[in-house]
């Protein structure tokens, strides 16, 4: 399932460098995740590194983007191909 930044986000900035899949960008008021890009850090690390940096655990996991881990680690070696 890929992940998401919900309301709790203060804007700080520590998740953006994180992501070996550049899924995460500034919205309109809090950073938000590509879902098409994110991949929970399968195929780069053990566990997702947003959800490790992020200072008030505004990165979790997204209700609406149920998917395996076989399908993350698909995603992840197309968009590092």
């Amino acid at each position: 399932m890929a992940l998401m930044i919900n309301d709790d986000c203060t804007n700080c900035d520590a998740c953006v460098e994180s992501c070996p899949n550049e899924a995460i960008s500034e919205g309109d008021t809090t950073y938000v995740i590509d879902p098409e890009r994110c991949t929970e850090c399968v195929g780069a690390e053990d566990e997702p590194q947003c959800a490790l940096v992020c200072p008030v655990d505004a990165c979790v996991p997204d209700p609406n983007r149920q998917e395996s881990k076989e399908v993350l680690q698909a995603r992840y070696e197309k968009l590092h191909a």
